[in-house]
């Protein structure tokens, strides 16, 4: 039959029907999805998977694709991005904590704000050392 896919899925029925249950993540479910889809023969076409799936068939041929190349594994992959960089570095919250922990103290925010910018030339905001 034309259009049919053949991709040869490592992972049993039954391994698949597990990680279908444990999967955390909307696209992880849908991803181990295409496989049972596949592997059972549901999804006879990848046009008939992508539309019961709820995804483009491009999507679905890339996660095949994926999938040829890392196995399960990288499929699951979750990816995270680096995020935006904290305000205030590391070393500066330390010397922070450190200096809170003496008896001296601060009489509040700002002069933290302050004592950041003159001490240890870390230029932040009010509400930057609030949410801290």
């Amino acid at each position: 039959m034309s259009g049919v896919y053949k991709l040869e899925i490592k992972e049993t029925q039954e391994e698949l029907k597990e990680l279908l249950a444990i999967q955390k993540t909307a696209t992880g479910k849908e991803r181990v999805q295409l496989l049972y889809l596949l592997k059972t023969g549901h999804g006879q076409t990848i046009s008939q998977t992508a539309e019961m799936i709820g995804r483009n068939r491009v999507t679905l041929h890339k996660w095949i694709r994926q999938y040829k190349a890392d196995g399960i594994e990288g499929l699951l992959k979750q990816k995270s991005s680096p995020g935006r960089p904290r305000t205030i570095p590391t070393w500066a919250e330390k010397a922070l904590d450190k200096r809170l922990h003496e008896v001296q103290g601060f009489n509040g925010y700002q002069e933290i704000v302050e004592w950041l910018e003159q001490n240890l030339g870390v230029n932040t905001c009010y509400k930057t050392v609030h949410k801290l």
